[in-house]
């Protein structure tokens, strides 16, 4: 993210002509030693708090899922996220499929085993979040599916994030099921006429939590 070097270099060689025109010699120039770019500080430990999950429409959307970053790096995180081959997410990013779980970048040496992700199963109501559950290998997603089990499957150059070709196991949604509860996050403003389609996978969602509950 940036000379008066070639003044300098500009006076050294103009005095060198005026001493070889008056058949003087002098000590050869000396090059400026070369600028070395500081190492990029890496982020100091941070703690995520609930005012870290927002209406999830209000994040970057790519390829169906969102992201944000809590440290300011959000065009790096989008960068990562949009790259087809694959890249590292920087520290401070949160990647959201729906409302209700969330990923969060951690500074380099939080977890090894989850290369630095933390993961959140949340509670979402008009108010705001509150986290239910959150850490490393501890979380498990509304179907009973072990967050990290699934994302570990992710082809390494990926970063754990697991879309339909990274190596994951499938989810139990599909794209309009998916759409449909991004679309009814209830921090978000209300989206008005919503298809048919959504409002029929809105209804079987329903129906299975309704089963699942009465088991």
């Amino acid at each position: 993210m940036i000379n008066h070097t070639g003044m300098r270099f500009a006076f050294a060689g103009f005095g060198a002509l005026l001493m070889a025109a008056c058949g003087q010699s002098g000590p050869a120039p000396v090059e400026a030693p070369a600028e070395t770019a500081a190492a990029p500080v890496p982020p100091p430990p941070f703690e995520p708090t609930e005012a870290a999950f927002k209406c999830i429409r209000d994040m970057h959307p790519v390829r169906g899922f969102y992201v944000d970053n809590l440290l300011g790096y959000l065009d790096e995180t989008i960068a990562a996220a949009e790259s087809e081959t694959g890249a590292v997410y920087p520290a401070g990013s949160v990647v959201q499929l729906v409302p209700g779980e969330a990923m969060i970048k951690r500074e380099a040496g939080y977890n090894a085993a989850t290369k630095d992700w933390e993961f959140f199963e949340l509670d979402v109501t008009g108010d705001g979040a509150i986290i239910r559950v959150r850490g490393a290998d501890e979380v498990v997603n509304q179907f009973g599916g072990n967050c990290l089990a699934c994302h570990e499957k992710a082809k390494p150059e990926f970063d754990l994030i697991c879309e339909q070709t990274h190596g994951c196991d499938p989810i139990p949604l599909t794209p309009v099921m998916v759409k449909a509860i991004q679309n009814t996050d209830p921090r978000c403003p209300p989206v008005e006429n919503l298809p048919a389609d959504q409002l029929e996978a809105l209804a079987m969602l329903q129906a299975f939590r309704d089963a699942a509950a009465g088991n």
